[in-house]
């Protein structure tokens, strides 16, 4: 299996949502003030499913045009 093993390029353009899906799960995971952070909790959690789904989506379009 040489899932670990192949190399990729990435542009900033494409790295945008996973660097949002880190910060909005470092925001929930993080919080010091949870009281004033858990009015924003559930649109914090949606920014992040939604950009998981987008960097998961960009990565596997990019394994399929190297093979």
């Amino acid at each position: 299996m040489n899932f670990f093993t192949r190399k990729t390029t990435w542009t900033n353009l494409e790295l945008i949502p996973l660097k949002l899906a880190i910060g909005s799960v470092y925001l929930l995971l993080g919080a010091i003030f949870w009281q004033e952070v858990k009015t924003y909790a559930g649109i914090i959690g949606i920014i992040f499913e939604i950009t998981v789904v987008v960097s998961v989506y960009l990565w596997r379009k990019k394994m399929k045009e190297k093979s």
